[in-house]
């Protein structure tokens, strides 16, 4: 009987490695209409499901002095339309089963829609309205914006929400990369419904923007439709400018943020350097290399300050990466007397990451689990749709998807040692501490000149 589960078991593993080995993107069209959207449609016929994802140039990156703007308007796109107020709408999508969420991040805004295919004239008339018809009712702007306001004030009294922002901060400077996507209580506050109507006018339109449709469609009928919704779409009067593109200055130096909260047990910190772009094409090679130092469960960084030594419940490592820039992050916390044998570790793990590099069944491991990782993450029309997206977004083609696997196989240990060399900082690291300054500020100074602010204040420029 145990050999018989055995052999089930085998087979079971090997048929998911072949899956993940052959997985490739499948068929999808695309094309253009005259005002510049960009559109992608993929037939997935399994589950009677469509998905939507919709991508715009209208990120926190285009907020300028007005934080959080970018997040408010992505917000009221749901306030309500020409045709729906806000209570109409909700009362629409619940009846036919459908949602539609809009969102911004960093550098984009977004939207997404999940309905029932034969519902699909109907959600996608609602999903036009949102995008190209919206009111910004005034009174639901105000309670959206008192509702921020509280969640900021909140945000205060959590290092684990506030530390992210503080870090782009300290690491980009005045690129706006640095730009904090909720924005500020300062910057928020004065805001109004005109503030988020002219950033709709400039920042929403399809010239520069894509939409991808996933799952159980007619191609020629869903491209007859979305032709019909989105070609009265005005483009912009003149090319849009991408701030982001402005060079990133690199750190000069060795240095510490402590942000100071009075009440703290514990400390949060980040240790982080400039990473890499989302069109880097070392991307791959990247992350199975910080897959085994601190992107799983079993990494180096956790082995180390989790299960080792007990410094933390989990500590990991991350790449952000954006169209023209990222950054890199070591992540954990602390008891706030265990704050300098935690930071020491995290130093040493990366040295030792440096020093002796990795060895041919650390990697083959690595290798194994970022190919196991892969083809879940696009199982379901709505990850589809969303991958579709990112490709027109970080301008990457198919290629990636259908060469992943050998891209991964093809990771040398040579390789991974110069992806070591190259990606994985180890001079120059920018440290940001959240905790009680008056117990760890000593600490602190013994990894770089230290720059004090108060939890209670805002993030701002220049430190």
């Amino acid at each position: 009987m145990k050999r018989i589960i055995y052999i089930m078991l085998l087979s079971l593993l090997t048929c998911s490695f072949t899956q993940a080995q052959s997985f490739k993107l499948p068929a999808y069209q695309k094309f253009t209409l005259k005002n510049g959207l960009t559109v992608y449609l993929m037939e997935q016929h399994e589950v009677p499901i469509i998905s939507v994802s919709a991508i715009l140039p209208a990120g926190a990156i285009y907020d300028g002095d007005k934080s959080g703007l970018a997040s408010l308007t992505a917000t009221a796109l749901k306030h309500g339309t020409k045709n729906y107020n806000k209570e109409k709408l909700d009362n629409e999508l619940d009846f036919l089963g459908a949602s539609i969420n809009s969102f911004a991040s960093k550098e984009s805004a977004g939207l997404s829609a999940r309905m029932a295919a034969k519902d699909k004239d109907k959600v996608m008339l609602l999903l036009k309205e949102i995008m190209l018809e919206p009111v910004f009712d005034s009174t639901e702007f105000g309670k959206e914006k008192k509702r921020l306001l509280v969640s900021l004030e909140q945000q205060k009294e959590s290092p684990r929400s506030v530390i992210g922002s503080y870090f782009d901060k300290f690491l980009y400077g005045e690129h706006v990369y640095g730009n904090i996507q909720q924005g500020k209580i300062s910057t928020v506050t004065p805001l109004t419904p005109k503030d988020v109507q002219q950033f709709y006018a400039d920042n929403y339109r399809p010239d520069g923007a894509a939409i991808a449709i996933a799952g159980d469609f007619n191609p020629a009928e869903m491209k007859t439709l979305v032709t019909n919704l989105f070609s009265g779409w005005k483009k912009g009067s003149k090319p849009q400018a991408n701030p982001a593109a402005q060079p990133i200055s690199k750190p000069s130096k060795q240095q510490v943020l402590l942000i100071n909260k009075d009440d703290a047990k514990e400390t949060t910190f980040y240790i982080g350097a400039p990473g890499i772009s989302r069109n880097n094409p070392d991307f791959v090679a990247v992350d199975v290399i910080n897959t085994l130092f601190g992107g799983r469960f079993t990494s180096m960084l956790n082995d180390e300050l989790r299960v080792n030594t007990g410094l933390t419940y989990g500590a990991n490592s991350r790449f952000s990466s954006f169209k023209n820039g990222g950054s890199f992050v070591i992540s954990t916390f602390t008891a706030g007397k265990t704050t300098e044998p935690a930071i020491d570790k995290a130093l040493e793990v990366l040295n030792k990451l440096h020093k002796d590099g990795i060895d041919e069944k650390s990697l083959t491991s690595a290798r194994n689990y970022v190919k196991g990782q892969f083809p879940p993450r696009y199982e379901t029309a709505g990850q589809l749709a969303g991958l579709m997206t990112q490709m027109f977004w970080y301008n990457f083609d198919e290629s990636f998807i259908n060469n992943f696997e050998k891209n991964v196989d093809g990771l040398t240990l040579d390789k991974a040692k110069e992806i070591i060399a190259k990606y994985f900082p180890k001079d120059k690291l920018q440290f940001v501490l959240v905790g009680k300054s008056a117990d760890i500020k000593k600490i602190a100074e013994k990894y770089g000149p230290v720059t004090e602010v108060q939890i209670k204040e805002e993030v701002k420029k220049g430190f």
